[in-house]
């Protein structure tokens, strides 16, 4: 039998948090510990903890889920934060670097973290340089092995309303398909092939830095015949 993978996940609200968890239903090789401010309705089937508390209490949370791996798929919207650059960078840097620090403290040696296409600390676009300064800050932290995923356009049923997002995964199909060479990485992904990605990462133990854009992330899933 496999090794069982301690996964803690913070960010379980959103899509890709809500899709992993769904990805996790039935498996007996990973078992997610979500670190969440919120009540969370579980799938059918899920086997898993959910520990509520403020971030403020995430340190305490993240130590006690005894995971081996960190998954963030921590991120906010320029609308959701009332267009406040600072509201945006308490969620996108801020509160990501304190979770990779408790984890670090709490004695996790591997993190997965979901960024953005085009992240860049010297970025002229508010967002890409926000994540950019966030890989910046995680790759300082010391984990042994950090595993920085950067998808393009993320197809999937959200609980908001996104009325550009909902027209750029309409015409994904047609865009992808005119994205060659140095542009495939702009290519959108489903979010369960992203969940796949994440919870084949959690397997890998070799250290390092790896960033893991269109191309990468497909052949992370062409791994497990996916």
């Amino acid at each position: 039998m496999s090794e069982v993978v301690r996964i803690c996940l913070v960010g379980a609200t959103g899509l890709v948090g809500t899709t992993l968890i769904r990805e996790a239903v039935d498996r007996a090789d990973v078992r997610i510990v979500g670190v969440t401010r919120r009540e969370v309705t579980l799938p059918p089937g899920a086997r898993m903890e959910m520990l509520l508390a403020e971030p403020s209490g995430w340190p305490d949370a993240i130590a006690e889920a005894k995971a081996r791996v960190l998954v963030c798929a921590l991120g906010t919207t320029w609308r959701k934060s009332g267009q406040d650059e600072m509201a945006f960078r308490a969620v996108d840097l801020d509160l990501v670097l304190n979770a990779g620090r408790s984890a670090r403290e709490a004695g996790i040696n591997h993190m997965i973290v979901v960024s953005s296409v085009g992240a860049d600390p010297g970025s002229r676009n508010r967002y890409l340089r926000v994540k950019g300064e966030m890989e910046h800050g995680l790759a300082k932290l010391g984990f042994k092995r950090l595993d920085i995923l950067r998808p393009g356009l993320i197809r999937g049923r959200r609980a908001e309303r996104r009325r550009a997002e909902r027209l750029g995964m309409w015409l994904s199909p047609i865009a992808d398909l005119m994205l060659h060479g140095g542009y495939r990485k702009y290519r959108s992904i489903s979010v369960r092939s992203l969940a796949k990605a994440i919870l084949i990462l959690t397997k890998e133990k070799a250290g390092g830095r790896f960033v893991h854009e269109y191309d990468s992330l497909r052949r992370v899933i062409r791994r497990s015949g996916g």
